[in-house]
């Protein structure tokens, strides 16, 4: 029996980004889509998780949802006994990215939350694909339903981030890196990177996606997470 899987999603997303992989995994092993919505820092974000979540689990998380994740690893490695990472990024926030910030924070606060989101999306998220509308549309409704100040909250614990390269170098557990190779906001070389970092790391590019696979090309992404859930654990 599979140990348990935790899903940890993006910015302004909640269960659905995981919607297909929930419903292909869940057959075969328990699935839980924890949030990342509660507090303003990653670290205060992590603790909140790991006072509710299983002794120990299997640990993937997508863009902020993977920032949360190595916090989660930093703070319990003992806990988690796998790890993926999707689209995401080890590295704390730059001065030019945290400033850009404020005004979105602004335009969240003063009832512009779905400009800033559509203005936020466009050079970022996805790759040309026939579903790319309707994948769009799901974004924008998960977003305006968490609303403006889960938006302020997470800005602010993106903006405090800390740089995770020494969490990952003292990874021990099995760990998948995946990206969208369209991925305009976390692309292939900050992949192919934290896949170096980690000396169990496999990397898993999915060719037609950006940078929400799990709605993209949902079939390969889940079939990665199948692999990856499937890989020996590491004797410590």
């Amino acid at each position: 029996m599979a140990e348990p899987l935790v899903l940890l999603p993006g910015m302004m997303c909640d269960a659905r980004l995981f919607g297909p992989q929930i419903a292909e995994l869940s057959a075969d092993m328990t699935v839980t889509v924890a949030p990342v919505t509660r507090g303003e820092r990653i670290e205060e974000i992590a603790s909140g998780l790991l006072d509710e979540l299983p002794a120990r689990f299997a640990l993937a998380g997508l863009s902020m949802g993977g920032i949360v994740a190595m916090e989660i690893l930093r703070r319990a490695p003992d806990r988690i006994t796998r790890l993926a990472l999707m689209d995401t990024n080890p590295l704390a926030e730059t001065p030019v990215v945290a400033a850009a910030r404020e005004p979105q924070i602004i335009g969240a606060r003063t009832g512009r939350l779905e400009q800033v989101m559509r203005e936020e999306m466009k050079p970022n998220y996805l790759a040309p694909g026939p579903y790319r509308h309707e994948v769009l549309d799901l974004v924008m409704d998960m977003a305006m339903t968490l609303g403006a100040e889960v938006f302020v909250r997470q800005s602010r614990a993106l903006q405090r981030r800390r740089d995770q390269q020494g969490t990952l170098r003292k990874c021990k557990v099995p760990t998948m890196i995946l990206c969208g190779a369209h991925d305009a906001l976390c692309p292939i070389k900050r992949h192919t990177f934290m896949a170096e970092l980690i000396p169990y790391a496999e990397l898993e590019v999915i060719e037609d996606a950006g940078h929400l696979p799990t709605l993209e090309c949902p079939d390969q992404t889940t079939a990665a997470l199948r692999k990856w859930m499937a890989m020996p654990l590491v004797l410590r």
